[in-house]
C-alpha cells in the first residue's frame, strides 16, 4: 500500500516534548536520558489491551526487533535502538504484516516505499521524542493514525473523568477524543424560520436534532458541525417513481424564449408567542441516519447537528427543492446556534430555548443533497458559519437538471427532475394526520412546480435562477474545503469547479479534494489522511487553534487514476498551458491545418436496436466506443508519447448542420487504450474496520483498487448543447435544416492522467442514452470539420 498524509503539522522539538506531556508519554518529574530506555518506556505506555507485567511480556515476546531478536531477546542482551530496530517495531505497531507489506530485512525500505513520514534516529533521547510523536501522527495499515488506534484502545478513557478545564485537547494541531461516547446528550428543539411556505400563515418551525458533550453542562462551549439533511427524517421512494418523468419525448423547434416562474409564499404570516425561557429541553432522540465523519468529530468536543428542514417530517413548511426559502430554513438553525434566533422545546408550548452551551461558531458538513445546502448557506455570508466542507455538492440546479437547452438527466436517473425530488423527501407524509391537512396544499405546489422548472423547452428561466447559488457566491465569507469525485455523473464535476473558479477570486481560504469515486464519500479511504485533514481543518476555523491549516493542507489534493493509492497536491486546477486539437477525418491533431470535408452521422436507430439500447443504457455507451456504426462521429489522437495530466475544463468547438430546424449535440472525450482501471466503486477492505472513538461507532476501511480484467477505454468528459441555445442556456437562436452554425460548450472539467501509448478520443453524437431524452428521431447532423476544434485549457509531462 502507500500512506499520503497531508495534514501533519511540523512542530518544534519543544512544541513535541510539551505535547507528549500532556497527553503522558512523558513525564516532568522522570526525565529518561537514555534513548533505548526511554523507547521502550514509550512502548510500554502503548501496551493497553494487557498492561500488567504479564501484557508487557506477551508484548516484547509477538514482536520482532531485529531480523533475529523478538523485542524479549533484544531487551535480554542490552541491545541499543537504532533506525532499523524503530521502523522494523513501528511497522508492527502500525499494523503492517511481514511478508505481505515488508520484509524483516530491510524496514527502512519498506518504511520509504509505503510512504510513512521521515524519522531521524540517533541514540540521542531527543530524536526518539520526535521519532515518537512522528509516529503517533503516522497511519496505520488500517486507515487511522497511531495515536487514534491508541485511543480507540482506551487510551484517553482515564481523562473522562478529569475536569473540563482540561478539554478539549490538540495533538498535532488535532482534536482528540477525549469525551465520553457513554454520556452524550441527544436532544431536539424546534427553530423559528421566517417563512411560512405552507401558508398556515404561523412561521414554519423545523426539528433539530443535537448531540453534545456532556461537559457543556458545565460550562465547555463547544463548536457546532451541522448536517442539513432533507433524507434525515425519511423519504418517499414510490412518489418519486410515480412523477418521474418519461423521457421518450421529441425535440422540438423553440421559436422564442419562455418565461415561468413559481407560487410566491405568504408573507402574512404570525410567530409564536413565547411564553417562557428554559435552558432544559423536553424531547431526545435514539437513532438517526448519520454521517460517520460527525461521528469521528462527536467524542473529539464538536458538537453534532442534524436537521431535515422544511417539509418534512416534525416540521412544518413546503420541500421546494433548492429554493431561497430552503436555504433560508437552513440558515435558520445556524442564526439559532449563534443566539441570533429563537427556538422552542416543543412544536406547541412557547417555551423558547436557546444554544446557550456552542461558541457560535459553525460548520457545515454532507455530502449531494447534504453539501448542497451547505454551499447555499455559506452564498448568504452568514456570520456564524466559519467553514463548509461539501461533498459532491450542487452549485446549480440548473446544471443539475439541464444543460445548455437541454432537459438532462443526473447520471443513472432518468426521468428525475425538481418536482421529483420534492416529491420524494417530502417526509411530512411520516405523520399522517399533519400530512392530511397539506396533502392537497402540496400536490398543487408540486404541480406548480412541474409548470415553472419547464421541461417543455429546457431553457434558464426564473425558476432556476432563484437556484443558481453561484449568483451569491460574491457572499461568501466562509472557509469551503470542496471534495468532488472525478468520476461523478450524478452531480457533475461542473458544479464543483465552477465554485472553484468564483472562489479564486475571494479572500477566503479554499481546498479541494478530487478522487477518482462517482458519487461517495471518502472519509474511510486507506491511502489518504482524509479525517486528519477535516480534524486539523475544524480545529482550526473553529476552534482558532493556530495549527498552519491553511499553508499545510494543498490547495488541490488530486487522487491519480492510473496507480492505486497515489494522490498528489497541485497548486491550482488548470494552469495556462493550453492544448488546441484540430478535428480532421477520424483524428484528433495538433496539426493546424484544417480539413476542408464534412462528415455525418444519423441519430435514428432500428426499432431493435433503439429498444434494446433503451432498456441497457450500458449495451449503449460500449457500443458507441467500440464499433463502427452510423449514428457517432469517432476522432482519436495518435498514441501519446508522454504520460500527459490532462487538466481544466474542456471547450468544444463544431461547425454543425441538423436536417431540420432543431437538434442536440452530444460529446465524450474518452481514454482509449487495454489497461487495467479501477473499479467503478471502492472495494471494502474491512467491514467495520475503523474505529471512530473508544467503544464508539465504526466504518468500513475502503480504497480503490485495479479491476482484474483490462478495458479498452475509459469515458472521461462529456457535454450536451441544444443547437438553438448556441448563445446561452437563457437565450432561443432561430435554427434552419441544413444550416451550419457554430457551437461553443464546454464539456464536463477534468483532471486525467493519460498513459503513453493511449489515445484522446472525441467521440460526436446527439442521444445521450443515460442522460438526454429518447426520441429515436430521423435527424441527419453534419459536421464541418475545417472550423471544428477542442481544447483542453491546460496539460503537462509528468
Amino acid at each position: 500500500m502507500k500512506n499520503n498524509q497531508f495534514a501533519i503539522m511540523p512542530v518544534s522539538h519543544e512544541q513535541k516534548v510539551r505535547e507528549l506531556t500532556e497527553i503522558g508519554f512523558l513525564n516532568n518529574s522522570t526525565i529518561i536520558t537514555d534513548a533505548t530506555e526511554l523507547w521502550l518506556s514509550f512502548l510500554h505506555r502503548a501496551i493497553l489491551t494487557n498492561p500488567a507485567p504479564a501484557g508487557w511480556n506477551q508484548f516484547c515476546h509477538n514482536t520482532l526487533a531485529t531480523e533475529i531478536y523478538t523485542l524479549e531477546e533484544f531487551i535480554a542482551r542490552g541491545l541499543q535502538i537504532n533506525e532499523s530496530v524503530f521502523k522494523l517495531v513501528s511497522l508492527q505497531l502500525l499494523e503492517f504484516e511481514d511478508e505481505t507489506d515488508f520484509q524483516v530485512t530491510d524496514p527502512i525500505q519498506a518504511w520509504d516505499t509505503i510512504q510513512l513520514p521521515a524519522v531521524n534516529i540517533t541514540n540521542n533521547s531527543n530524536s526518539i521524542i520526535d521519532a515518537w510523536y512522528d509516529l503517533l501522527c503516522t497511519h496505520t495499515k488500517n486507515g487511522v493514525q497511531y495515536l487514534d488506534l491508541l485511543t480507540s484502545q482506551g487510551f484517553f478513557v482515564s481523562t473522562y473523568s478529569k475536569s473540563i478545564d482540561s478539554r478539549p485537547r490538540f495533538f498535532n494541531g488535532k482534536a482528540l477524543a477525549v469525551y465520553d461516547e457513554s454520556k452524550l446528550i441527544r436532544e431536539v428543539v424546534y427553530v423559528e424560520t421566517d417563512i411560512d411556505t405552507d401558508n398556515d400563515h404561523h412561521a414554519d418551525l423545523v426539528k433539530v436534532e443535537v448531540m453534545r458533550p456532556v461537559e457543556t453542562n458545565n460550562g465547555f462551549k463547544a463548536p457546532a458541525v451541522y448536517t442539513a439533511s432533507p433524507y434525515n427524517q425519511g423519504t418517499n421512494d414510490n412518489w418519486g417513481e410515480q412523477r418521474t418523468h418519461n423521457v421518450h419525448t421529441k425535440l422540438h423547434h423553440k421559436s422564442s424564449e419562455t418565461h415561468s416562474s413559481e407560487p410566491v409564499f405568504s408573507e402574512d404570516f404570525e410567530y409564536q408567542i413565547t411564553k417562557g425561557i428554559t435552558k432544559q429541553t423536553e424531547e431526545t432522540y435514539t437513532h438517526q441516519a448519520s454521517y460517520t465523519l460527525n461521528n469521528y468529530l462527536a467524542v473529539r468536543g464538536f458538537a453534532i447537528v442534524y436537521s431535515a428542514g422544511i417539509g418534512t417530517k416534525d416540521s412544518d413548511g413546503f420541500q421546494t427543492c433548492g429554493s431561497p426559502e430552503q436555504t433560508d430554513a437552513t440558515v435558520a438553525v445556524i442564526e439559532w446556534l449563534a443566539g441570533k434566533r429563537q427556538a422552542f422545546t416543543n412544536r406547541t408550548d412557547g417555551i423558547a430555548v436557546t444554544a446557550w452551551w456552542c461558541n457560535q461558531k459553525v460548520a457545515m458538513t454532507g455530502r449531494s443533497y447534504l453539501g448542497t445546502l451547505a454551499t447555499a448557506a455559506a452564498t448568504t455570508g452568514t456570520p456564524a458559519l466559519k467553514t463548509i466542507i461539501s461533498e459532491a455538492a450542487i452549485s446549480n440546479w440548473y446544471d443539475y437538471y439541464r444543460e445548455n437547452g437541454l432537459v438532462m438527466a443526473p447520471g443513472g436517473f432518468p426521468g428525475e427532475d425538481a418536482d421529483v425530488l420534492a416529491a420524494e423527501t417530502f417526509s411530512r407524509t411520516k405523520n399522517v394526520g399533519d400530512y392530511s391537512k397539506v396533502k392537497q396544499s402540496f400536490s398543487d405546489y408540486l404541480d406548480s412546480m412541474t409548470t415553472s422548472m419547464d421541461r417543455n423547452s429546457g431553457d434558464y428561466n426564473e425558476f432556476w435562477q432563484r437556484r443558481n447559488y453561484r449568483s451569491n457566491i460574491k457572499n461568501i465569507t466562509a472557509d469551503i474545503m470542496m471534495v468532488h469525485g472525478l468520476n461523478d455523473w450524478n452531480v457533475k464535476v461542473n458544479q464543483v469547479k465552477s465554485l472553484w473558479d468564483e472562489l479564486q477570486k475571494l479572500p477566503v481560504a479554499h481546498k479541494i479534494v478530487l478522487h477518482q469515486g462517482q458519487h461517495i464519500y471518502i472519509n474511510a479511504f486507506r491511502s489518504i489522511d482524509f479525517t486528519d485533514i477535516v480534524n486539523l481543518w475544524l480545529t482550526n476555523k473553529l476552534w482558532d487553534v493556530h495549527n498552519g491549516a491553511n499553508e499545510i493542507i494543498p490547495d488541490v489534493i488530486v487522487q491519480d487514476n492510473v496507480a492505486p493509492e497515489t494522490w498528489r497536491s497541485f497548486d491550482n486546477w488548470s494552469t495556462n498551458n493550453p492544448i488546441k486539437w484540430q478535428l480532421l477525418p477520424h483524428t484528433l491533431s495538433k496539426n493546424s491545418t484544417s480539413a476542408n470535408e464534412q462528415q455525418s452521422f444519423n441519430d435514428q436507430l432500428d426499432e431493435d436496436t433503439f429498444r434494446r439500447f433503451d432498456q441497457h443504457p450500458e449495451q449503449w455507451q460500449s457500443e458507441l466506443l467500440t464499433s463502427k456504426n452510423g449514428y457517432s462521429l469517432l476522432f482519436k489522437t495518435a498514441p501519446v508519447k508522454d504520460e500527459l495530466i490532462l487538466r481544466g475544463t474542456p471547450q468544444l468547438t463544431l461547425s454543425v448542420a441538423s436536417s431540420k430546424n432543431y437538434g442536440m449535440i452530444s460529446a465524450q472525450l474518452v481514454d482509449f487504450g487495454e489497461a487495467k482501471r479501477f473499479n467503478i466503486s471502492p472495494t471494502v477492505l474491512d467491514r467495520n474496520g475503523i474505529e471512530l472513538g473508544h467503544l464508539w461507532q465504526k466504518d468500513d476501511l475502503r480504497e480503490f483498487q485495479l479491476a482484474s480484467k483490462s478495458s479498452p477505454y475509459k469515458v472521461i468528459s462529456y457535454g450536451h448543447i441544444n443547437m438553438q441555445n448556441r448563445t446561452s442556456s437563457d437565450k432561443v437562436d432561430d435554427l434552419n435544416a441544413n444550416e451550419l452554425v457554430n457551437l461553443t460548450f464546454n464539456l464536463q472539467p477534468l483532471f486525467h492522467h493519460l498513459i503513453t501509448g493511449h489515445q484522446l478520443g472525441l467521440v460526436v453524437f446527439s442521444t445521450d442514452f443515460g442522460m438526454t431524452i429518447r426520441a429515436n428521431d430521423d435527424l441527419k447532423y453534419t459536421i464541418s470539420l475545417d472550423t471544428s476544434f477542442l481544447k483542453i485549457p491546460s496539460f503537462q509531462r509528468i
